[in-house]
């Protein structure tokens, strides 16, 4: 570790350590689904609180255009995007700094347990700062439990 620290570098540590512990115990060649199960049950022994599968709606120009369901949001403030490929390829990591952009979160990791090691990216949204990211989410989240 260079001992630099990144914004939410506490709680992404135990996401990719919960993420270690998964892939170490199945291994690769499951769908994701059983990764994304498996991972519930780590994040939960972590201690991490999180939503799974959540329905985040995407807006254009301040209108609701569509869902897109997150695999998961831990704490609140970091999107994960689980993969099961035998790699990760650059379209993936595009994608997930889009879904980034339109929840107007800054911080996330694509996860891919498809490997023989388990392969995580942290992923950045430039574009947003932590005010306008905050009221984002609230949003998001307020509009999908109406």
């Amino acid at each position: 570790m260079n001992g630099k620290e990144y914004k939410y570098s506490d709680i992404t540590r135990k996401i990719i350590g919960a993420a270690m512990k998964v892939h170490s115990t199945l291994g690769n060649g499951f769908q994701e689904v059983i990764y994304q199960r498996a991972l519930a049950i780590e994040f939960a022994n972590w201690g991490l609180s999180f939503q799974r599968e959540l329905d985040m709606q995407i807006y254009y120009d301040g209108q609701e255009i569509g869902t897109r369901r997150v695999d998961f949001l831990v704490e609140d403030t970091v999107m994960v995007e689980l993969k099961a490929l035998t790699t990760l390829e650059d379209v993936h990591l595009a994608q997930a700094i889009n879904y980034l952009e339109a929840y107007g979160l800054e911080v996330g990791l694509l996860v891919n347990f498809g490997a023989k090691s388990l392969e995580h990216r942290r992923v950045i949204n430039s574009k947003k700062s932590s005010v306008s990211s905050t009221q984002s989410l609230k949003s998001a989240q307020s509009a999908s439990s109406a």
